[in-house]
């Protein structure tokens, strides 16, 4: 184990289309295949617990309005980049 990885690590195979591994192959760079796909693990858990946030939210609220979608975009990225998110820019 690196001593850049804090805690314990597990060794596990994944299986993906081949195209997808020689992308991920090109992008991942120095922080190789294993700290790339820990990171994209990361944001799609954090995505997957905000979906599950809202869709609470909704159940016992009713849709979010476009004011508080507004809202949370500007809590979570700030002003330039809330707008930058409501025009669909990555």
């Amino acid at each position: 184990m690196r001593a850049n990885r804090p805690g314990n690590t597990e060794n596990i195979s994944v299986s993906m289309p081949a195209e997808l591994v020689s992308e991920l192959r090109s992008r991942a760079g120095r922080r190789g295949l294993s700290g790339y796909i820990t990171e994209a693990v990361r944001h799609q858990l954090a995505m997957d617990g905000l979906a599950e946030i809202v869709a609470a939210h909704e159940e016992e609220q009713g849709a979010l309005t476009e004011q508080e979608i507004e809202a949370a975009r500007r809590e979570l990225f700030g002003e330039e980049d809330a707008r930058d998110a409501g025009r669909g820019a990555a």
